[in-house]
């Protein structure tokens, strides 16, 4: 087969040390747009409702990105948590299904663990899915982290979100929280909401971003 002299892309690769050339292709790539940020300052709740304040959550994306940045608790030893309101509901209270696991280490490197979270799961409830755990409140503790949410706008499909943080404990360690479910509606989810377990939100960003 002979490629066409015009319109080539060559792409090199580094770890195989080689080139590659392909013929005439429409590259298309993905772009991240940033949407709203919401700052905390002794906040009982951080709120991105479609439409309000400027932010989007609806049909304009396929796939929306939250961003963590320094979340601190004001109470210690507390869990960072998330829920949906569907289009016309109220009371953050949608049906979730979700699974967890941790991973973990101390500052001293006695205490590696990986395991599954069965207090961090839900089958069919409606409390706010928990995406950290046992935060401390001391001035450098702090959660940090994504949470993506697939589709919202859907009226066919479940609305499925995987996040992924990680925290300094309030016994000194680093630990990874990896939480994945689904809201079980088939409505359109356009309002999610953050609060901690108890108390507010001392301070951090949550940055919301829209991704073609």
């Amino acid at each position: 087969m002979t490629l066409p002299t015009s319109g080539l892309i060559t792409v090199n690769d580094r770890g195989a040390r080689a080139a590659t050339t392909f013929g005439s292709v429409a590259a298309v790539g993905g772009n991240m747009v940033f949407i709203k940020k919401l700052t905390a300052s002794s906040s009982g709740t951080l709120s991105f409702v479609d439409g309000a304040s400027s932010v989007v959550l609806d049909n304009t994306y396929k796939e929306y990105l939250f961003t963590f940045k320094d979340i601190h608790p004001a109470t210690n030893n507390v869990h960072f948590q998330f829920q949906g309101n569907a289009a016309g509901g109220s009371g953050y209270d949608e049906t979730i299904t979700s699974t967890a696991f941790y991973y973990q280490l101390d500052e001293g490197n006695s205490d590696p663990e990986l395991a599954y979270e069965t207090g961090k799961d839900q089958a069919q409830g409606t409390a706010f899915q928990r995406i950290a755990h046992s935060v401390g409140n001391d001035n450098d503790q702090s959660i940090v982290g994504t949470l993506h949410l697939f589709n919202p706008s859907s009226t066919t499909f479940v609305k499925h979100f995987i996040g992924t943080t990680n925290i300094y404990h309030t016994s000194d360690y680093s630990v990874g929280l990896r939480t994945a479910g689904y809201f079980n509606t088939t409505s359109a989810i356009d309002e999610i909401q953050f609060k901690m377990s108890s108390g507010n939100i001392d301070a951090g960003d949550i940055c919301l971003y829209g991704i073609l």
